[in-house]
């Protein structure tokens, strides 16, 4: 194990030379107009070493103004945070493995873990006498924090009234450990101390925080209030969060230690949601044997929250959205389970912590293990086998997905990181929080909490919860004393104290259990198939191990085996020592011959069965492998469709019951359409495992088409349970007062709707039927509300559309069916603005509808509905449905701009859970794969997300995980494809002594149009380019002859782009260039002769670079740029893709065919202004009846977007100023380039022919086929002449060059039969787009939003940015309802 797990057992000893016993934080100010908190802390810290002279501590994007030692020595001070560019020096490398390495660094250094930080504060040599004595320092820092970008989440709606009055509200939240987002301190769960917390807020407001509320003190002027909070408990840093807003306060009346505060109007829903809340706390104290450790526990619902439920000591942060009404069924179970969870996380998380990040499955598995054990005591035993069976599968597919999950990777004896599914390692580095990502976490998480069952399967539940109730004990007893060296380590738990722990309880030893699946990863693959000997009378069984793919481990111990025969069910424990084994399993029961008698199954219940199917001379009904689910493992089981059978109906697990129902989907017969059937009709049967029938039974219609019209039976047995009693085809008032019948009612329309006939389509009586379903729904008399099973039925209507197969998208050619669906959708959605159901449940199912309608042909492919709904201002769900669709539609249409639109709205969205959700949702439907060849995969998206990641997204760890997870997917972890080949990109050829291209980097030869060009690789300003930027001339050009920009400058200054080097004065040895042949040149026999010509000089430059300095710039074609990867260039790929030769080419590059945009020009044109939307922004709770009687009203967000939200990055203006408008504002002032860069300003060749005799002598000369010939010697020898007369030529550079690069007419660089025209790609008429007449040489832009097409615009321009109304179909004009639009 690690280092800091073997000291575990004598108490945790902390990297820091210094301990921490108490903390003060104060905030003296919360102002929301400005968005901005200021207060001060101040730390009081034991030296522990007498040499100490420095603290370290942590701070993010804080503001310090002052730092005093004691109050009466001021301190110096020094801020660092590497975290804010992971890669600062970095030019070239666009690959993960770099970036990890590079993200693990920046987080080491400022670990809390590691004894690192943020902020240095030097102790005056004043006070070195306190340390020297071992006295206690009070460490006070005053700081301000104003527009945060993380950490913080102001909530203020743009309407009219007092921040009360509006429900403006702010909280803090965090991944993992991201306390120092907001305030100074050890970020550390491993430095517990003691606080007293002082909140100031406006009179009209109420601060939330952690531990008891002392007093409340009103200013004089009874304008504010400070909120007093002490805790006395030792609590880490990163479990102190505060909720400031104008609260209604609930006091639960079961337990009057709890608080609940919800925002205004909201208090019958908070009543209804949290009635149920003490019994968690009841089952938690009864299972632990001891009390709730703190004095009291306060939820705060808030909108717009970071996750669901965030757990902090004595206080848990729930986003308003799962508060619900007594009319909702649905939301239930979610809310009831989260506030459940956040109750256990309350014993482990808070008032325990881990003791390390690679501690961290260990806590979080034993909250996840609790709060199973409550979910299976308060909904049954089937729903917790159902969840953890669920679990199992979602592990399983994790551990094949990422190569195996370790949950404790500092383990000695164990891979240093997982292996994905291609057979590389992760992706991202483990060692710390914030470099995990976020759905490894998850994973690792539900991972934790089926090895935490594991174990208590090992020893036994009891004793597990004895060992746990041991270690609260521990800790009860440490939080009582007062501050020593190591006397709060119990309140931390390590993986080595949970095993010491856990033998003293038990007497066992769990290192063989913890070796397999704790300290490796992978799960275990097992394919069995058995064979009965009648003769023997046994069961010979075979099972495999498949040790094929990553991911899965080799499995070595026992295993139970469970057979049914005619006598009874009876376990069989066998041994698995090799990837193959048989076992021989003695029956315990004899042929009856179909004899009737009554068969005992495993919960002692006696049933009749039907035998007629079974082979006579078998007594065996059905065998099942690992049937209480002790090991990580997938099965594939073999036995006929009748054991299936008789598994399915006659067993009572739910798990062997869905079991059955995934593989009877293999065996559509007669009897399988029958057992379906009767489970599904089977009241007494588990709802989940009857929903799985019914999406099977659909499954075996569509196999049986030919044989068996399914729909009519499904529509029967609907009819059946739901129908009229009168009249069957009507459908009965709505009663969901049995909530299995309701779930049922839900699916069996879904599931009716997947079934297709012969010929691949929806039958039209299933249309008709869920369309009478919707007519007929009456739920007037229901107590629950019909919300969702109207969505229900609005997803199945969407499920019934095929594939159109008519090109005309007008009204005469929809189907009947077809109107009629657009139709429902059209009056659900006016219907909605009306009257809104909670969480806009409909909403979203009829823009789902919509994408379902466009995908299959029906109407036309306009994403602009979606991206109104999209907008900011919009219920979370709708916002969530539409952008989910946009991502499909990025991938479906390959939209540039769209994909662009998504990624602004990643870098400037004010939820932080939106912008988590896109890349989420791009990862999870990415546009491409590292494997195609898709024209969105090109430079400046590269660009733009390794800006993303790289300091985007440096005050949301998760959100940088995000962006480094989609980066993988995109391209995985090698560098992108679309990038060129890097400057660096020479080997060192040993046995023929010379340097040469690295054969990985050069693509195969291609004798198409579209091949790649010769690149130019410039070794003049390589050290410019390692530092991330190009050189000074390079950028010159790139900017034009107006002011450079602030960044710009400031690279100017660098002594690596002096003054000299833009003169063309550059030193000897760094200033050769190179040119190297990529591909062939299908143009005539002079292109390939020009393209071995170049490689014989390349490798003959290259040779001499060792030997006398000599310039050989002017030996070679300098026609072309060179491509440098390095953020901030301009350089399209028009230039990229030049022929060698100065001769007429049609054709661009295969590598890109649009220009590129750089970074900077990607976000300052993406800009854009959002569109403004006037809906309400709706509460949950809000369905039609609560609206009716007037309740849950309140006022919320509006429709309009903030355009300039706290997460709009500075530096950026609102308008870019692209290339376009610096040529127009230079007017007609010429830049005269520098000669070994004057072709840098040459347009893209033009298809009408160029003159060649505007092409100077020179460069003839050097491309003459016959040059070939001539020896290596005679090459050096003319080379060598060449670089003495340049040293000559050098002093008049600029006047040579300009006289050969002058444009001939009409200010074109580069002569042409066109008349001197030059237009960029895209670009229409003969008129130059992007200056004026003989202005100064201008290129394309990057156009809007990161696009690679040219435009003269600055802004963004999307479709439907004028709202929901740019779902315009033509054809809807003659239906009976018209659509308008979010109101």
């Amino acid at each position: 194990m690690s280092k800091v797990t073997k000291k575990g057992d004598k108490g945790f000893e902390t990297p820091r030379p210094f301990r921490l016993s108490h903390q003060i934080l104060c905030i003296t100010g919360v102002n929301f107009q400005r968005k901005s908190i200021i207060g001060y802390v101040e730390l009081h810290l034991i030296p522990s070493k007498p040499n100490l002279n420095k603290i370290k501590l942590n701070s993010k994007q804080c503001r310090i103004y002052r730092v005093c030692i004691n109050d009466i020595w001021e301190a110096s001070f020094l801020y660092n945070d590497p975290t804010l560019a992971i890669c600062q020096s970095d030019a070239k490398q666009r690959n993960l493995n770099f970036f990890s390495t590079c993200h693990s660094a920046a987080v080491s250094s400022v670990d809390a873990d590691s004894g690192n930080g943020e902020l240095t504060i030097r102790i005056p040599q004043e006070a070195m006498h306190l340390v020297q004595d071992m006295k206690p320092l009070r460490v006070s820092i005053e700081f301000s924090l104003e527009t945060p970008q993380g950490g913080i989440q102001f909530v203020v709606p743009e309407l009219d009234g007092t921040m009360a009055e509006r429900s403006a509200h702010m909280f803090t939240y965090g991944y993992e450990n991201s306390a120092r987002l907001w305030f100074p301190c050890i970020d550390s769960y491993s430095e517990p101390c003691t606080w007293k917390l002082e909140f100031t807020v406006d009179a009209s407001m109420t601060a939330v925080s952690c531990g008891d509320l002392i007093e409340t003190v009103y200013t004089p002027d009874m304008r504010k209030k400070t909120f007093h909070y002490v805790l006395n408990i030792p609590t880490a840093a990163p479990n102190i969060a505060l909720a400031v807003g104008p609260f209604e306060i609930f006091v639960d009346p079961y337990m009057n230690e709890v608080t609940h505060f919800c925002l205004p109007q909201l208090l019958p829903v908070l009543k209804h949601s949290t009635d149920r809340l003490h019994q968690a706390f009841e089952f938690y104290e009864e299972v632990l044997g001891t009390r709730y450790p703190y004095s009291c526990y306060k939820q705060v619902f808030i909108d717009c929250a970071y996750i669901e439920a965030a757990a902090y000591a004595s206080m848990t942060i729930f986003s308003t959205n799962i508060l619900h009404s007594s009319h909702v069924i649905d939301q239930t179970f979610t809310s009831r389970r989260l506030m459940a969870h956040a109750v256990a996380q309350q014993f482990f998380g808070s008032y325990i912590c881990m003791q390390s990040w690679p501690d961290a499955w260990l806590i979080k598995g034993i909250a996840e293990y609790l709060n199973g054990l409550y979910i299976k005591k308060k909904f049954g035993n089937n729903e917790y086998r159902h969840m953890i069976s669920k679990i199992l599968k979602r592990v399983c597919n994790a551990e094949e997905e990422y190569g195996g999950l370790i949950l404790y990777p500092n383990a000695s004896g164990n891979k240093t990181e997982s292996t994905s599914s291609n057979g590389g390692k992760l992706h991202f580095p483990r060692k710390h929080s914030h470099t995990t990502s976020w759905k490894y976490a998850k994973m690792i998480r539900l991972k934790a909490h089926i090895v935490i069952r594991l174990i208590a399967l090992n020893i036994g539940q009891h004793l597990l919860l004895q060992a746990l109730n041991k270690l609260l004990s521990l800790a009860s007893a440490a939080a009582q004393q007062k501050f020593q060296s190591n006397s709060w380590s119990n309140m931390l738990l390590s993986t080595s104290g949970f095993l010491k722990s856990v033998a003293t309880v038990s007497g066992k030893d769990l290192k063989t259990l913890l070796d397999q699946w704790v300290y490796q990863g992978g799960c275990v693959r097992f394919h069995g198939n058995f064979i009965f000997n009648r003769k023997r009378n046994i069961v010979e069984l075979e099972l495999k191990q498949d040790l094929s793919s990553s991911g899965v481990m080799k499995y070595v111990g026992p295993l139970q085996v469970t057979i049914q025969e005619l006598d009874g069910s009876f376990n069989h424990n066998v041994q698995i020592e090799e990837n193959n084994t048989k076992h021989e399993m003695t029956c315990h029961s004899k042929s009856r011959r179909h004899k009737k008698k009554k068969i005992p199954l495993a919960n002692g219940e006696e049933v009749d069965m039907d035998l007629s199917a079974m082979d006579a001379d078998s007594p065996v009904l059905w065998i099942r492998i690992d049937p209480e689910m002790t090991t990580i493992r997938r099965v594939t089981f073999e036995q006929p469709d009748y054991q299936w059978q008789y598994q399915l109906k006659y067993e009572r697990d739910v798990v062997a019951q869905c079991e059955a129902i995934i593989a009877l989907e293999n065996f559509p017969s007669l009897a399988t359409r029958t057992v379906l059937s009767d489970i599904l009709e089977y009241e007494q049967c588990f709802y989940k495992v009857r929903m799985q029938a019914a999406h099977c039974l659909a499954k075996v219609a569509n196999e049986m088409s030919a044989t068996w019209t399914g729909h009519t039976a499904m529509m029967a047995m609907f009819r059946k349970m739901f129908g009229s009693y009168s009249c069957p085809n009507i459908v009965r008032r709505n009663n969901f007062s049995n909530l299995q019948g309701y779930f049922i009612q839900k699916t069996l329309p879904i599931e009716m709707s997947k079934i297709r006939n012969a010929i691949l389509v929806c039958p039209k009586e299933v249309v008709h039927f869920v369309s009478d379903l919707i007519k007929y729904n009456d739920n007037r008399k229901n107590k629950f509300s019909d919300n969702y099973y109207r969505a229900s039925l609005i997803e199945a209507l969407a499920n019934t559309v095929t594939p159109s197969t008519s090109l005309d998208k007008t009204v005469d050619s929809l189907s009947s069916e077809n109107k009629l669906i657009i139709e429902e959708i059209t009056r659900f959605l006016n219907l909605e603005k009306l009257l809104p159901c909670y969480r806009y449940v409909i909403t979203v199912g009829c823009l789902k509808a919509i994408r379902v309608l466009q995908k299959n042909g029906w109407i036309p492919n306009e994403p602009g509905v979606f991206q109104s709904y999209a907008e900011h201002g919009h219920f979370v769900d709708i916002r969530l449905a539409a952008l989910e669709i946009l991502a499909d539609c990025v991938k479906v249409e390959a939209n540039e701009e769209l994909l662009s639109w998504l990624l602004d709205i990643v870098e400037k969205d004010p939820v932080p859970y939106i912008r988590h959700a896109v890349l989420k949702m791009l990862t999870k439907n990415p546009p491409f794969s590292k494997k195609d060849e898709s024209p969105l995969s090109n430079e400046a998206l590269v660009e733009r997300l390794w800006s993303l990641m790289n300091s985007g997204t440096s005050h949301d760890a998760r959100l940088r995980c995000d962006a480094v997870d989609l980066y993988s997917a995109l391209w995985g972890r090698t560098r992108p494809a679309c990038l060129p080949i890097p400057e660096l990109g020479m080997v060192l050829n040993l046995k023929e002594k010379k340097a040469v291209l690295n054969p990985s980097l050069v693509p195969e030869p291609s004798n198409s149009a579209g091949s790649p060009k010769p690149i130019l690789v410039d070794r003049q300003n390589e050290e410019a380019d390692l530092l991330g930027e190009p050189s000074f001339d390079k950028k010159r050009k790139a900017e034009g002859p107006g002011e450079p920009s602030a960044d710009k400058k400031k690279k100017m200054d660098s002594p690596l782009t002096s003054h000299d080097a833009e003169e063309g004065q550059h030193s000897d040895d760094s200033q050769f260039k190179l040119k190297i042949t990529l591909g062939r040149n299908s143009q005539d026999d002079e292109g390939e002769d020009k393209k071995k010509e170049d490689t014989e000089d390349a490798e003959v430059a290259m040779a001499s670079s060792k030997g006398d300095k000599m310039d050989v710039s002017e030996s070679f074609d300098t026609s072309l740029e060179e491509r440098p990867s390095t953020p901030g260039t301009n350089i399209k790929d028009s230039d990229l893709s030049r022929p060698a030769t100065p001769t007429v080419e049609v054709g661009l590059s295969s590598r890109s065919t649009t220009p590129s945009p750089t970074p900077l020009q990607s976000k300052l044109s993406s800009l854009g202004e959002p569109s403004k939307t006037a809906s309400p922004y709706h509460r949950p709770g809000l369905d039609s009846k609560s609206l009716s009687s007037g309740h849950y009203s309140r006022p919320g967000l509006d429709g309009k977007s903030r355009s300039s939200s706290p997460y709009h990055r500075a530096g950026f203006e609102s308008k870019p100023q692209t290339l376009e408008t610096k040529a127009r504002d230079s007017g007609s002032h010429h830049h005269k380039p520098s000669s070994q860069h004057s072709s840098h300003f040459k347009h893209r060749d033009s298809p009408s022919g160029s003159s060649s005799s505007s092409i100077p002598r020179k460069d003839k000369k050097d491309t003459h086929p016959h040059k070939r010939t001539e020896t290596d010697d005679s090459k050096l020898h003319k080379i060598k002449k060449k670089k003495k007369k340049n040293k000559h030529k050098h002093k008049h550079k600029h006047g040579k060059h300009e006289k050969h690069d002058r444009p001939s007419s009409g200010g074109s660089s580069r002569p042409s039969s066109s008349g001197g025209s030059s237009r960029p790609h895209g670009s229409s008429g003969g008129s130059s787009k992007h200056g004026s007449g003989g202005g100064g040489f201008s290129r394309p832009s990057s156009g809007s939003g990161g696009s690679n097409r040219p435009s003269s615009s600055g802004g963004s321009s999307r479709p439907g940015s004028g709202g929901p109304s740019g779902f315009q179909m033509s054809f809807l004009s003659g239906l009976s309802g018209s659509y308008h639009g979010p109101k």
